[in-house]
């Protein structure tokens, strides 16, 4: 500002600085990177290094892959289930298709839809999770019964079974549903209630899995509070176990884990995407080790945390256990049945 008609100290100040701002800005125009050949200048700490995640320790690991993958043929896989006899039926593309332990297959089952889920029955009969609806088929792969559809808002997700009733998992609606073995749906669980210290399910993305228990619970993954609630067939709620962290022992990214399997002394099979990892926990929920950490698993895929729902909508590895405690995974990245055993177990 004049003073009097005479330019004072401030003023000139007030001009170098201006002077000087845009002379920078000329500087920084001019060396601006419009093509990106220059690479990448920012520094470490806005870098996405994926050296920093966590290595699998050595020592953590409790399973070795005991024989060669079983190619499923399909181009893109969705679940994996094992019945008492060992055969291994992968849900893919619009199709069921069955394989003994030497990788050969021995039955393909067209569905003319996606199966999103599979159970099998001591008896041998196939449960199908389709996207609305369950399809039953008996050991022959002969459709038996089709159940009633859940409407356009459903996403099966998982099927469990126990001696009498048939628990279906839709993730659309974000509950469990509890049905008779004639298809009857008997009740409604998970659905948050304060006053039943129900917490309810977030399940941003299509896993939600479950599994029943020897104990007589049924545990469920609440994916986006990375933990596995315990609730009684009647649906009360019971406990919870499991951390949010990218450390091993915890469960990483937004909503994990996406899928989970019970070993014969109740302990616990879970599986993460993004950051794929396969993990042992016991059935209190205490960390055991490691079946095959992302190293082994994403065959040299640079792994990531899935910090956001839209990030990890697909590509979750499925997995199951036989009578024998061997590990199934489904492998979402080369469509194929990954075989693990127990180190020092006999094949």
């Amino acid at each position: 500002m004049k003073r009097n008609g005479r330019i004072t100290t401030g003023d000139l100040i007030t001009g170098l600085l201006i002077a000087l701002a845009l002379i920078l800005a000329v500087i920084a125009l001019v060396r601006y990177d419009t093509t990106g050949r220059g690479g990448n200048r920012l520094g470490k700490e806005f870098v996405y290094d994926t050296s920093d995640l966590p290595k699998t320790d050595p020592n953590l690991i409790l399973y070795e892959e005991s024989t060669g993958p079983i190619p499923t043929g399909f181009a893109q896989v969705f679940c994996v289930a094992v019945d008492a006899k060992g055969l291994v039926y992968v849900g893919g593309d619009q199709a069921v298709r069955c394989f003994d332990r030497d990788a050969k297959q021995v039955a393909d089952m067209a569905l003319g839809q996606t199966p999103t889920c599979l159970a099998v029955a001591e008896d041998g009969r196939l449960f199908v999770g389709l996207r609305d609806h369950v399809e039953i088929f008996d050991d022959q792969l002969k459709p038996i019964a089709s159940w009633e559809t859940r409407g356009d808002g459903a996403v099966l997700t998982s099927i469990a079974l126990s001696d009498a009733q048939v628990f279906v998992a839709d993730a659309g609606n974000r509950v469990v549903l509890r049905y008779d073995q004639a298809g009857t749906m008997e009740a409604v669980i998970g659905e948050k209630d304060a006053e039943r210290n129900i917490p309810g399910f977030i399940v941003p993305s299509p896993y939600f899995d479950m599994a029943v228990t020897g104990d007589g619970l049924l545990r469920v993954v609440n994916p986006g509070r990375q933990r596995i609630e315990a609730y009684t067939m009647a649906g009360d709620f019971e406990f919870a176990w499991g951390t949010p962290s990218i450390a091993m022992e915890g469960f990483c990214g937004c909503c994990n884990p996406v899928n989970i399997a019970v070993l014969s002394d109740g302990s616990f099979v879970t599986c993460e995407k993004g950051l794929v990892r396969v993990k042992v926990y016991d059935s209190d929920g205490a960390f055991m080790g490691v079946v095959a950490g992302p190293e082994q698993l994403m065959g040299g895929v640079a792994p990531k945390v899935c910090e956001t729902p839209a990030q990890c909508q697909e590509g979750g590895f499925d997995v199951a256990v036989d009578a024998q405690d061997r590990v199934y995974v489904l492998d979402a990245l080369k469509n194929t049945v990954r075989t693990f055993n127990r180190k020092g177990q006999a094949l």
